[in-house]
C-alpha cells in the first residue's frame, strides 16, 4: 500500500532545546493515524514541520509523495489543516471567512459548507468574535473538511467540543476514511485516539516510544479482574492466581465465609480462565482492557530506563 505520509529521522531544535528527536514513521493511504503525547509540545511541532510551517533541523518528510518544502500551494490545496491554536479574524462572519478559505484551498462542492455546519451545530452568520471556543473549533473543522482534501492534519480536533459534537466529528472521520482520505490527528486524550485511529504513535519528550495498531495495544493492555470464590482459603486462592502469567497486584478482600480477590492481568486471558474454572466461583468481573494504563506504563518504562527511543 502506498504511503500518504513518510517521515524519516526528523529532528527539530529550538536553540538548545530539542523538541523532536530522530522521529520516523509512515502513514498508509486511507489510514487514520493518531499521535498522543501528554504535554502537547512535540506533536504540534511535528505537524508544523510536516506542513512546512516551520523547518526541521534535520531529517525529511513527504506528504502525498511530495516534499512540503518545495511542493508549494498545489500540495497545500490537497491538505486540510486544523491547528491546535486557532486564530480567527474577529470582525467577519463564519460564512465570509469560509468563502475566503475556499478561495485559498480550491473548489468546494455546493452545499458542502452548509451541510458540515448543520452537522456540527454552527451558525455561519455570527461574527467570529462572538463565537465560543467550541464554536470557533467547529468553524476550524469546517474549513479543514470542506474541500474534501486527500490528507487531513488535525491538531487536537475535539478541543472545546461537547460530547455530542465529538461523536459527530468521529463520524466525519469515519466517512472521510471510507472515501479514501488519510487522516493524521493528535490528542492528549487516549480515548479519543482509541475511537478514531487505526494506528497510534506514542510520543514522549520528542521521541517516538512505539507505533502500534489500536488492536495490538488493546491486546497488551492491562485488565482488572475481581472474583469471589467459595471453599478455598485466601492464601490458596492467591497462590493459584499467582501462577497465571501476567497476573500482578493481587489483593485479598474480606468477603465473609468466602474469599474475594482482585488483580491485574497484562497478558492473554485464556490461562486465567483455565485457573478460574477450577474454582467454585460466586462472582466474576473481568474489565475491558485499559489502554490508558498501558500507555502510562510505557511512559513509566521509558522514564525508568533513563529515556531513549
Amino acid at each position: 500500500m502506498s504511503q500518504a505520509v513518510t517521515v524519516e529521522s526528523l529532528t527539530k531544535k529550538f536553540g538548545r532545546v530539542e523538541a523532536l528527536h530522530d522521529v520516523s514513521f509512515g502513514i498508509a493511504e486511507g489510514a487514520v493515524f493518531g499521535v498522543i503525547e501528554p504535554n502537547g509540545a512535540g506533536k504540534t511541532t511535528l505537524m508544523r514541520c510536516l506542513l512546512d510551517i516551520i523547518r526541521p533541523t534535520s531529517g525529511s518528510a513527504k506528504l502525498l509523495g511530495e516534499d512540503p518544502r518545495t511542493a508549494g500551494p498545489a500540495l497545500r490545496r490537497r491538505i486540510g489543516y486544523l491547528p491546535g491554536e486557532l486564530f480567527l479574524e474577529g470582525r467577519i462572519t463564519g460564512r465570509k471567512l469560509l468563502a475566503h478559505y475556499e478561495y485559498i484551498s480550491g473548489p468546494v462542492k455546493p452545499g458542502r459548507i452548509e451541510g458540515l455546519a448543520e452537522r456540527l451545530g454552527l451558525d455561519l452568520d455570527r461574527t467570529t468574535r462572538k463565537l465560543s471556543k467550541g464554536n470557533r473549533q467547529k468553524l476550524g473543522l469546517v474549513q479543514a473538511f470542506m474541500h474534501d482534501p486527500e490528507l487531513l492534519v488535525l491538531d487536537e480536533p475535539t478541543s472545546g467540543l461537547d460530547p455530542l459534537v465529538q461523536q459527530e466529528f468521529l463520524a466525519m472521520v469515519r466517512e472521510g476514511q471510507a472515501n479514501g482520505q488519510t487522516i493524521f490527528l493528535s490528542s492528549h486524550v487516549l480515548s479519543e485516539i482509541q475511537q478514531a485511529a487505526d494506528q497510534v504513535a506514542i510520543l514522549r519528550d520528542g521521541r517516538i516510544i512505539t507505533v502500534a495498531s489500536v488492536d495490538s495495544l488493546r491486546e497488551g493492555a492491562v485488565r482488572h479482574v475481581r472474583f469471589t470464590a467459595a471453599r478455598i482459603s485466601a492464601s490458596d486462592a492467591g497462590a493459584l492466581l499467582g501462577r497465571v502469567r501476567g497476573i500482578g497486584s493481587i489483593e485479598v478482600l474480606p468477603a465473609g465465609d468466602d474469599v474475594e480477590l482482585s488483580a491485574t492481568l497484562a497478558g492473554p486471558i485464556q490461562p486465567l480462565l483455565q485457573v478460574l474454572a477450577t474454582l467454585e466461583l460466586k462472582e466474576l468481573v473481568l474489565a475491558e482492557p485499559d489502554l490508558e494504563e498501558s500507555v502510562l506504563e510505557l511512559y513509566g518504562t521509558i522514564r525508568g530506563n533513563g529515556g531513549g527511543q
